[in-house]
């Protein structure tokens, strides 16, 4: 079972050979032994194939059936090379650095880096407390001859950290930091007990302080960054490393997939410091349903 692991292990270790792959999935898919994914009864290995036939109810299937891997004709071992690409590249991972590293089509890279950021997503993450630092910035719509004063075409992000620990971003479909945005953000990302709330002075955030929580500002107007430990240096530190990501890797990202390029880098972010990584986002990836390619390109903007 992999743990800590490097390119180099990866690769010796499962390089070109999927029926190693496949037995790492059955091991992280079923600790105890096979079980059928319609009954959760026992299963036995079909022989001279890669499935398992229920024990109850002889419902036939194998450890990537029902998952983000079903009917996939790219080679398993291509699947983890990419996973470990992605996870442990901490600007990200293009399509097109896929498509040169596994030497496949774009569109193949293209679908693949969705489907893993797909993976990535949080269902129902966990609200931050203690100390929490709260920013907006705006991404993309680079235009000529407009001034750099202007929102048109760009999509305005949302986030929140926790002083040293996780993050959260979401797109917001607003043009302008209003007051209804930034507190519904607020509420959405942060416990009620949370002892801090540390912002700039955008008067948007007025009002977020309650009988449990404290709000503090920075007036960057007045070029006022850091008052003792009243700062938002975390927050910002985010937003360059994001931004870094798609000047260095992406180039540009689309309005229509925001959220999963956020995910994708949220995911990464609050996971910097787990040695088990790869493994995890492996675990992701075998609970997470297929998606179909139709979903992406009509996915709505």
């Amino acid at each position: 079972m992999l743990q800590e692991t490097n390119l180099v292990n990866l690769i010796a270790k499962f390089g070109g050979n999927d029926d190693k792959c496949r037995t790492y999935l059955e091991h992280l898919k079923w600790p105890e032994g096979p079980k059928c994914d319609l009954c959760g009864s026992r299963a036995t290995k079909i022989s001279n194939r890669p499935q398992y036939d229920c024990d109850s109810c002889h419902y036939q299937f194998s450890v990537t059936a029902h998952t983000i891997f079903h009917d996939s004709h790219l080679p398993l071992w291509k699947w983890f090379l990419a996973t470990y690409l992605i996870v442990e590249s901490k600007k990200g991972m293009s399509a097109n650095q896929l498509k040169r590293t596994l030497e496949v089509s774009y569109k193949t890279a293209w679908y693949l880096c969705h489907r893993i950021r797909k993976a990535m997503t949080e269902v129902n993450p966990s609200k931050l407390s203690g100390i929490v630092e709260i920013d907006e910035t705006y991404v993309g719509g680079k235009k000529r001859y407009v001034g750099r004063g202007s929102l048109e075409g760009k999509t305005m992000v949302l986030g929140a950290i926790q002083r040293g620990g996780e993050i959260r971003l979401r797109v917001d479909k607003g043009k302008k930091a209003t007051k209804n945005a930034l507190h519904h953000f607020v509420l959405e990302t942060t416990a009620a007990n949370t002892k801090r709330l540390i912002t700039d002075e955008a008067p948007g955030y007025v009002g977020i302080a309650d009988a449990d929580t404290t709000h503090e500002t920075v007036n960057h107007r007045a070029e006022e960054w850091v008052r003792g430990d009243v700062h938002t240096n975390s927050i910002e530190g985010v937003w360059s490393l994001f931004k870094r990501s798609i000047v260095g890797s992406y180039h540009q990202i689309s309005t229509k997939h925001m959220d999963a390029y956020l995910d994708e880098f949220e995911w990464r972010f609050n996971q910097r410091d787990n040695q088990y990584l790869f493994r995890d986002t492996m675990l992701r990836l075998l609970a997470s349903p297929k998606m179909e390619f139709k979903e992406l390109i009509e996915k709505s903007a």
